[in-house]
């Protein structure tokens, strides 16, 4: 098999398997912020209790975060060691920054917040976990700063054959950065708000602990809406800058191979024929393609055709040779379509959760909790396809503009030892997702009452029977 290819699934398979955790570990640790806030304001013991509960799922899900985040790192020697050459100066930066400053902060916190009940000043402890809330956001940020770069690299010089950084402000101002930054933040508190929905719906229709989980799911229905209005808005906003920016993955992603009209129609389905370059069938709304990539309703776009053409007087000379520019166009169109599906599911089932919730029929409403249980998938299948739609669509390009995927990749790695490290990953990560299943399993059903304090002086060691 092509190595480029075996090594482009090999890096959508661990990075897809570790963006799972990334953003329930942000969701989770801001809504345990907030419950443990509540707690300190209004001294009621309950959301304690919350706090507690919803952390230890917490730190389960953040050990195989971690795991799986140092696979990633590896990546860029083993499979890609000409793009590390090539950025290594600009890419490197904010990833070192995201690991000794924001990660090494949320992981200190962590470890006071864990440790620190009835230790610390309630007011430290307090603010360990907004700490901890905190530095798994900065972590994003960095991490995004240097994805933002691959997309719309800005700050950096070409000397020597290598992009050298001449301007870290530029990178950390780049416009990507600021629009793709919100989106994902957003998308992560829809994540730790539908988990937080899901566990308390199955609980709340076993009448398990009903006072607890409805608090928990109030919450939870709370910033679930807040969260995925915040990404359906802070996702609009990203589209149209890459109207801009990258016309030929907005073109992708609406199937339009020739100019557009003007105004110009949203295609809400598409029958695509890669091969002939045209769209068998189309289903249209007249006028919002245009408003959508403008705010008013009139201007066209670009079509595939015409990019490519552009691209190659363009960009041929960077490539080496004559490339096709246009991405992988059904995987771009479908997944960006399945991600708005998903998120506007999403929005429907807040708006309706907090409208039971205010009329007291939350807990009677059995249709809807039992919706709930597979809507915990939702975020993860929406942050999902958006990062499909987004990596895809930019393809041939690694950076975009500057190096292409086949020339990113190692020279000397055969495609018999990319193969092999896929199957070891695929069963690394089973093992991995196994185990944290049970233990997130196993949490649920012991359910929220009152874990044995880690500063007691009984051990509980599950090997020391005397217990001491």
């Amino acid at each position: 098999m092509d190595p480029v290819m075996l090594a482009r699934i090999q890096f959508a398979l661990t990075t897809i398997y570790h963006f799972f955790f990334v953003p329930l570990t942000i969701g989770l640790a801001f809504m345990i912020a907030i419950m443990q806030t509540l707690y300190a304001v209004k001294k009621n013991e309950i959301y304690k209790k919350m706090a507690k509960f919803w952390g230890h799922l917490f730190l389960i899900n953040f050990a195989v975060g971690v795991v799986t985040g140092i696979i990633q790192e590896f990546q860029f020697g083993m499979n890609w060691s000409d793009y590390s050459r090539f950025v290594g100066d600009v890419f490197g930066a904010p990833l070192a920054i995201e690991a000794l400053l924001a990660f090494f902060m949320e992981s200190t916190f962590i470890g006071l917040w864990i440790f620190g009940w009835d230790r610390l000043p309630k007011k430290v402890h307090l603010a360990s976990i907004w700490l901890v809330s905190i530095g798994s956001m900065l972590s994003g940020f960095w991490i995004l700063t240097a994805n933002s770069f691959m997309q719309v690299p800005v700050g950096y010089e070409i000397k020597n054959g290598r992009a050298e950084m001449v301007d870290f402000l530029a990178l950390i101002t780049n416009g990507q950065l600021l629009v793709e930054f919100p989106h994902v933040i957003t998308g992560a508190l829809c994540t730790g708000a539908f988990f937080v929905a899901g566990v308390s719906a199955y609980n709340l229709l076993k009448k398990k602990h009903v006072d607890f989980y409805k608090k928990s799911m109030n919450l939870a229905l709370i910033i679930g809406l807040i969260g995925s209005l915040g990404a359906a808005f802070s996702g609009h906003a990203q589209a149209q800058y890459l109207v801009n920016t990258q016309p030929m993955k907005m073109a992708a992603a609406e199937g339009i191979w020739e100019d557009t009209p003007d105004p110009a129609p949203w295609s809400v389905f598409a029958w695509i024929d890669t091969e002939k370059q045209e769209n068998k069938f189309e289903l249209n709304i007249p006028y919002a393609l245009s408003y959508l990539s403008y705010s008013k309703f009139e201007g066209s776009l670009k079509g595939m055709k015409t990019l490519q053409a552009e691209y190659e007087e363009k960009y041929d000379s960077i490539a080496g040779e004559e490339t096709n520019y246009i991405p992988p166009v059904k995987t771009t169109y479908w997944s960006f379509r399945l991600m708005v599906g998903f998120g506007s599911a999403m929005i429907l089932l807040s708006m309706i959760g907090l409208y039971l919730w205010r009329k007291g029929r939350l807990e009677q409403s059995g249709l809807f909790l039992k919706i709930l249980l597979p809507a915990i998938s939702f975020p993860f299948l929406g942050n999902t396809f958006g990062w499909v739609m987004t990596e895809v669509g930019r393809q041939p390009w690694t950076v975009f503009g500057l190096m292409t995927t086949a020339d990113s990749i190692s020279p000397n790695v055969s495609s018999k030892s990319i193969l092999f490290s896929i199957i070891m990953y695929t069963v690394i990560f089973t093992i991995l997702a196994s185990v944290m299943i049970y233990l997130m399993v196993r949490e649920i059903k012991h359910g929220p009452e009152e874990h044995k304090d880690e500063h007691s002086t009984v051990s509980i060691d599950p090997f020391n029977k005397a217990g001491v």
